[in-house]
């Protein structure tokens, strides 16, 4: 297989990490300190690390730092338990205190119009308490926040919106499509338009959406579905004004994805060049919010240059929404082998197809025809660039493509069919989701059977990879977005064949949802989708509960297929 053809034993040490780095605040330079503490102090069960880089001070930064160094420690820098939560408790606030709860401003306990199709009375009566969780998620940004920025990592933002839940208290990046899609769902229009307004607040202040509303966040983005959020709402609503805000940072936005970090060219068997795109964080340190386990996986390089390269692509994984797979990896077996940065990833180059696509359609709304033909014009030659670096014939898939080590963004790379990742994930299969694709009878019909065929369909959703790694994007976890995206693609094509299936898997992950829901209470960040009912696991943290995108993908799938009412719901 192509990914394992790549796997030297360092892919680190050839040349000078000399990416751009953005700086990061003085207060999280401390915390990574506290966190570093903690770690020494706590056992590692028993300790998250990103609780302590969330703190928020009580005091002014210089006078809190002379505190902590007065403590007494021991060698490796542990302190005591009991001096370490009574500094704690004296000098900080708790993660999370920097938010406070709000009412949404259009929730209403039962909308009117409030998925029509749902006629099994369970199922109605178990969507509308998922419907109240909007609810529980709702939180704007404290007073403090904003009167004394320089005390929190929490970023001010002009109006409240959705976090995801659980230890995912800020707003994120592209958690918020899904949330938006269920707030949608949920007719709650004013709240998913004040997402948008917090995320395009964000991209106006640095050039780009962060990954995250933290200042440890600002060294990176996530998949870029900020014109999909407002493409969603404006078919709701039609809302021209949104349009008219958000057009000039969708604009803003494009140009950072097509920034020389960002872009590559593949030179391809016709003599076409073909710019493409990777995710590249702007941070070659470890990850403020898991600074202290980062160190410890970097701790088997032996230079500076290694470790900075190994995280650079930590970060850049993260910028991908895929914090971890082995799709990431040069050598599957080791999680030191990430190389995220040297790869064209599938989904991140659909995501930029669907950019362009909107905008394009954009511009005709605000009269803009010059740029909506531009557009509509890099839409074309990208979805070229699909055909010829891509898809996979045989496979009947669209596979990552691995770049050569030592890339240089300006110098193009002959395409290689040897470059071709040909494991199977679930984004080979996120193309789908564009229209361009979807409206192919023929192209959907292929790619169908080689869903059905790939081995990811489970009895409970789609399986994120065929790879049992323990890392939380792999298998058998499965993703609300994975789903959504797939199933969409599916239904929205002419293909009676494709639509039978997107309706199975649909019927499938709203089980998995409901009977998981029924045992614990509660809505999961992940599903394990070879037992219907099972919460997802794995990853450098505990499996999460809320949750945002999962809530928003349900809701979605509810009010497009609705349930019978005499449907049973139960996983048999």
């Amino acid at each position: 297989m192509a990914a394992a053809s790549h796997s030297p034993s360092s892919p680190y040490s050839c040349a000078k990490d000399s990416g751009p780095v953005i700086a990061t605040t003085s207060l999280v330079t401390f915390l990574e300190r506290i966190q570093e503490t903690a770690f020494q102090t706590y056992e590692r069960s028993k300790f998250d690390h990103k609780d302590f880089i969330d703190l928020s001070l009580k005091f002014d930064l210089s006078t809190t730092v002379k505190a902590f160094d007065e403590i007494s420690k021991t060698e490796n820098g542990s302190v005591s338990t009991k001096d370490f939560e009574e500094f704690i408790g004296k000098w900080f606030k708790s993660a999370g205190e920097d938010l406070v709860y709000v009412e949404p401003m259009d929730f209403e306990t039962e909308p009117h119009g409030f998925l029509p199709k749902v006629e099994n009375p369970e199922v109605r009566a178990w969507a509308l308490e998922v419907h109240g969780l909007w609810k529980k998620l709702s939180r704007e940004v404290s007073s403090s926040v904003h009167d004394h920025p320089e005390f929190h990592t929490l970023l001010p933002l002009p109006v409240p919106g959705m976090i995801p839940g659980s230890r995912f208290r800020e707003v994120y990046y592209w958690d918020s499509y899904w949330v938006i899609r269920g707030l949608l769902a949920s007719k709650m229009h004013e709240t998913a338009k004040a997402i948008v307004t917090n995320l395009i607040s964000l991209l106006d202040t640095y050039g780009y959406v962060l990954n995250g509303a933290r200042a440890y966040y600002t060294n990176r983005s996530q998949p870029p579905l900020l014109s999909a959020m407002v493409h969603e709402i404006y078919n709701r609503t039609g809302d021209v004004d949104l349009v008219k805000k958000a057009f000039p940072a969708l604009l803003k936005e494009y140009q950072f994805w097509n920034s020389e970090i960002h872009t590559m060219i593949i030179h391809d068997a016709e003599n076409c060049n073909h710019s493409l795109n990777r995710y590249y964080a702007m941070w070659n340190k470890p990850r403020p919010e898991a600074s202290a386990i980062d160190k410890r996986f970097a701790s088997k390089f032996l230079n500076v240059n290694e470790k900075q390269k190994f995280y650079r692509e930590l970060a850049s994984t993260a910028e991908s929404g895929w914090d971890f797979s082995t799709r990431w990896m040069r050598n599957p077996s080791e999680f030191t082998s990430l190389s995220t940065t040297t790869i064209l990833p599938v989904d991140l180059n659909a995501f930029k197809l669907r950019m362009e696509l909107d905008i394009a359609f954009f511009a005709k709304i605000v009269g803009e025809d010059a740029i909506a033909e531009d557009f509509l014009t890099a839409s074309h030659t990208r979805k070229k660039a699909f055909n010829s670096v891509f898809w996979n014939e045989n496979m009947g898939q669209w596979v990552d493509y691995w770049l050569n080590y030592g890339a240089e963004p300006k110098e193009p790379q002959t395409w290689e069919a040897q470059n071709q990742n040909q494991n199977v994930f679930a984004s080979n299969f996120v193309p789908l989701w564009i229209d361009l694709f979807n409206s192919d009878t023929f192209l959907v019909e292929k790619v169908t059977r080689s869903l059905q065929s790939s081995g990811l369909l489970c009895a409970a959703g789609i399986a994120t990879s065929l790879t049992n790694s323990g890392h939380q994007w792999d298998f058998p976890n499965g993703w609300a977005p994975i789903q959504h995206m797939i199933v969409e693609g599916l239904w929205r094509s002419a293909s009676t064949e494709a639509r039978k299936v997107a309706r199975d898997i649909a019927e499938r992950w709203i089980r998995a949802n409901y009977v998981a829901y029924k045992k614990t209470g509660t809505m999961h960040e992940k599903y394990n989708v070879e037992k219907c009912g099972e919460s997802g696991a794995g990853g450098i943290y505990r499996p999460q509960t809320g949750f945002g995108w999962s809530n928003g993908v349900l809701l979605t799938f509810l009010e497009e297929f609705g349930w019978p009412k005499d449907q049973n719901i139960d996983c048999n």
